[in-house]
């Protein structure tokens, strides 16, 4: 139980893509804090809350980062975060180091 708690609560957060990682199972997000290679492309975001509610972020027309809001949900050993403009990620691996995102529209 205690393992399960400490797992949930390395989720909350701010998670930024780590594109040069990404496996074939899906798109790799580390840990804000963690050490990223340099990018020309502003990497996307996903901020998780312990209340539901989440904000996915990515690079716009002038490359800053603009975002929209979101929720998250759990649903069974898969955690759905649905954005209010219809995009919908879903973490399918996730450890305090590491999530493994599918990405669907």
């Amino acid at each position: 139980m205690a393992d399960e708690s400490a797992r949930r609560e390395s989720l909350f957060g701010t998670w930024i893509h780590a594109f040069e990682d990404d496996t074939p199972r899906g798109a790799v997000y580390r840990p804000q804090g963690s050490t990223f290679a340099l990018s020309r492309r502003p990497r996307e975001r996903i901020e998780l809350s312990r209340d539901g509610s989440a904000r996915l972020s990515g690079g716009g027309p002038d490359d800053r980062l603009t975002g929209t809001a979101a929720r998250w949900d759990e649903e069974g050993e898969v955690i759905v975060v649905r954005g209010e403009d219809g995009a919908e990620l879903r973490i399918v691996e996730r450890s305090s180091e590491r999530l493994i995102v599918e990405k669907r529209n």
